[in-house]
């Protein structure tokens, strides 16, 4: 292929319709047809990225190999492709913003007003064809934040009306996701909120070229026919999007609406071979047909909203396919743990997770959640703030510091056993200065990270500041928390773990970002099949 295709995805009539699964889907029968096929997300807020963003605002904040700081959206993107994304992949307004007004103050618009059209349009429209001018894509979809009508959305908007205009015809598509709901007082679906949103979107110039209609139940042919008729595209253009039992199906549920044929005609595209979706559907079904159940705790201080811990939730259901297990993730808030009830909470658990996060509260609980799977031999798995408080747990309870803490909670404690990292010390700016994308890590031979990985050397993402303190390092060792994974440049120990226990691993990095349908992470596939050995035994006696 000489020129590469474009595929953009608005929503209407409400947000959190799923656009970024949509998309996902798309690709991957896309990429599964033997096109080489990325996603990009274009969000309006006007933060320069969500690192800086409270999780209770926006879910997760997701990080790539290249460091950047992300939309959880990219998550699903490499989740259903297996490829990696990058920072071309995520655009905020206030990265576009920033980066035309640097071009002002430096004088590269030569004294012109610098306005929204032609400034920030143009910007868009740069970054929107960047991954598509590196010549290792035929088609490259864009996903829009927002709903269509938003004040915020509208520059977006524009650009998309720009850029299909320049890109020639079939060379440029847009698909609008809209709600049909049901309205159970009528008895029926409507069509208007459709009708609606898909004339706002035409107000700004723009012709949906596809619709992909989000319901909870099927769509009669006779409405099919009348959003046809009155949205303006064509009736094998109008694709039914049900809900399903889990977000996996939705790449098999669009095949069968023939959403990447009608996709690729409109784009001249051809067909090529039916989408390999084998292995895929092998993963499927084994997500379906679970052998064993498991009850694993997740102890985090956002529990209340699980977008949070989007890409552990997914890491989760992954490595359960991977043992033909149903993984039961129970949220329990880290606030509302102590000593009293700390056996009433985590005792019937098969595994415990402590998740990562920032700041002072709800750490005590997670120390306790430590504690009480350390002593009572429950499959334990630390990320990043979990792992650290492992090593805060085994300073005051084995090393019998009492008052062991981390810096960024205590920073008088006598005994910081995990402290700022030194380049961290005249960091002032909070967004994007902390470690933050994939680095090395060397793993001790005969130790259970070793036999997890089965390799030398590793690369994971981070995103932290704060580190385990080296000056422990001894006698930590010594008194059996191991620092089996440690980095080549910085001496950071990445990976702490106990040898007389059924499965208890700490890791400073983040191993849910790498996890994929495809690839399954092995500490996720490992934990989960202790959790297994444990719930088996346990039912034995």
């Amino acid at each position: 292929m000489n020129q590469t295709k474009y595929i953009f995805v608005t929503g209407g009539v409400t947000s959190s319709l799923g656009k970024g699964i949509i998309a996902a889907s798309l690709a991957k029968l896309l990429q599964g047809r033997g096109y080489r096929t990325t996603i990009q997300k274009f969000d309006p807020y006007i933060n320069v990225d969500p690192g800086t963003l409270n999780p209770y605002e926006h879910g997760e904040c997701y990080v790539t190999d290249d460091g950047a700081e992300t939309d959880l959206d990219l998550g699903h993107y490499e989740r259903f492709l297996n490829v990696p994304t990058s920072q071309a992949n995520n655009v905020t307004t206030g990265r576009v913003y920033l980066s035309v007004i640097e071009k002002e103050r430096r004088g590269e618009f030569l004294g012109k007003t610098v306005q929204v059209v032609p400034h920030i349009t143009n910007e868009i429209k740069d970054r929107m064809q960047l991954l598509g001018k590196s010549g290792d894509y035929d088609i490259v979809i864009t996903e829009i934040g927002g709903t269509v009508g938003d004040i915020e959305s509208l520059p977006y908007i524009e650009s998309v009306r720009q850029l299909v205009w320049e890109l020639g015809e079939n060379n440029g598509i847009v698909i609008h996701l809209t709600l049909v709901p049901y309205l159970a007082a009528a008895g029926e679906l409507k069509t208007k909120p459709t009708q609606h949103s898909v004339k706002t979107l035409m107000e700004s110039g723009i012709k949906a070229d596809i619709l992909v209609c989000r319901t909870e139940h099927e769509l009669s042919d006779e409405l099919r026919n009348k959003l046809a008729l009155f949205c303006n595209v064509k009736r094998e253009a109008v694709i039914q999007s049900i809900d399903a039992s889990t977000i996996y199906e939705v790449p098999n549920l669009m095949l069968e609406e023939g959403l990447d044929v009608v996709a690729l005609k409109k784009l001249d595209l051809p067909k090529k071979a039916a989408p390999d979706l084998k292995n895929w559907n092998t993963f499927l079904r084994r997500l379906k047909n679970p052998k064993h159940t498991v009850n694993i705790g997740l102890i985090g201080k956002y529990v209340e909203m699980q977008d949070c811990y989007k890409s552990i939730l997914e890491a989760f259901i992954h490595a359960g396919a991977s043992n033909e297990t149903k993984v039961n993730v129970i949220s329990i808030h880290s606030e509302h743990i102590n000593s009293d009830n700390v056996e009433e909470k985590l005792g019937p658990l098969d595994g415990v997770l402590v998740a990562p996060g920032f700041g002072e509260r709800g750490i005590e609980g997670k120390i306790e959640a430590v504690r009480f799977a350390r002593e009572n031999n429950i499959p334990f798995f630390g990320i990043c703030l979990g792992m650290q408080m492992s090593v805060i747990e085994y300073s005051r309870n084995i090393l019998g510091y009492a008052d062991a803490n981390s810096t960024e909670m205590n920073e008088k404690t006598k005994h910081p056993v995990v402290n700022l990292m030194e380049e961290q010390k005249t960091v002032t700016d909070k967004g994007g200065t902390m470690r933050l994308g994939a680095w090395k890590c060397d793993i001790k031979a005969n130790t259970l990270a070793h036999k997890i990985y089965g390799q030398k050397t590793i690369s994971e993402r981070h995103r932290h500041r704060y580190e385990y303190n080296n000056k422990y390092a001894d006698e930590l060792q010594k008194a059996g928390l191991i620092a089996s994974g440690v980095n080549p440049d910085t001496g950071l120990v990445e990976i702490v773990e106990l040898e007389n226990h059924p499965f208890f691993i700490g890791v400073q990095y983040h191993p849910e970002y790498k996890s994929t349908v495809a690839n399954p992470h092995p500490i996720f596939v490992n934990f989960v099949a202790a959790a297994v050995n444990k719930h088996v035994n346990t039912h034995k006696k």
